[in-house]
């Protein structure tokens, strides 16, 4: 009998996912040779039946878009943190069966947060207003003690984020887009944006700025990124709450207290530069 211990990524599209080499770097870096970490392009029409199709072999499994709602009723539990944004990107497999849904994605931008000794600021804004919106807020709900700024596109977006403060017990103000530039002047800003969105920006950086936590890591830097570290800005990278969001996967999937950090950083940076060459 196969005593092979099994996790995966799912979403759709997947083949970009940078998991299984963060996931099996840390494998590899605890010795752990019976485990293996895989990837599915699974989408919301063939997730019930795939989770249906695990046998008790699987440890858990690691979910992206556009599963992280869809998975909740197919959970027999799920953490307060994964309820309070209603979202799970992680699924751990009891001993029992039980399927147990976590969101480290919130954990992972607050521990990214405070390796580069970001333990709490007095305000923050956040640019854009989609699902990673929601866990900025959350984040920002354990560190930031003032008003959190939201620049949004639209009225239906800005009216989102003022509903997430107020279940997030986080002080939201919502500001047009067009004032985006306004952002980058705040103690803690965090760019939630899709690819480009944020590049006319750029040159709107303040000689001094503070701390940008920009979600994107590829391609990496974002011209904003690139702005603010020569302005001499602490930047906080999407590797970054990659890595420290896989970091809390890799833990609760296998049981081991410290998982390499170190090494998933190194083994996902090595990964991205591939992709560049």
């Amino acid at each position: 009998m196969s005593t092979t211990r099994r996790a995966a990524v799912l979403g759709s599209p997947i083949a970009h996912s940078l998991s299984p080499v963060l996931h099996r770097a840390a494998y590899g870096e605890l010795g752990l040779a019976d485990r293996t970490y895989d990837l599915f392009d699974v989408d919301e029409a063939a997730l019930p039946g795939f989770l249906k199709s695990l046998g008790p072999e699987w440890a858990g499994l690691s979910l992206t878009m556009p599963l992280k709602r869809a998975v909740i009723p197919l959970l027999d539990e799920i953490s307060e943190t994964a309820a309070s944004v209603e979202a799970v990107n992680t699924v751990v497999f009891r001993d029992d069966g039980r399927r147990v849904g976590d969101n480290t994605d919130i954990p992972g931008m607050v521990a990214a947060l405070r390796e580069r000794g970001i333990e709490q600021v007095e305000s923050a804004a956040i640019l854009g207003a989609g699902a990673t919106a929601s866990s900025a807020l959350a984040a920002l709900a354990r560190i930031c003690t003032g008003e959190v700024v939201a620049y949004v596109r639209s009225e239906a977006r800005a009216a989102e984020m003022r509903q997430w403060g107020e279940r997030l017990g986080v002080e939201v103000r919502t500001a047009d887009w067009a004032d985006a530039e306004r952002a980058l002047s705040a103690p803690l800003v965090i760019a939630t944006t899709p690819a480009g969105a944020t590049d006319a920006l750029s040159a709107a950086v303040p000689e001094r700025p503070a701390t940008l936590f920009d979600v994107l890591y590829d391609p990496w830097p974002t011209a904003l990124a690139a702005r603010w570290s020569m302005y001499g800005g602490a930047v906080v990278s999407g590797l970054d709450l990659l890595v420290h969001q896989a970091v809390l996967q890799v833990e609760q999937m296998t049981g081991h207290t410290s998982a390499p950090l170190a090494a998933m950083r190194k083994a996902g940076e090595h990964a991205l530069a591939a992709r560049q060459d």
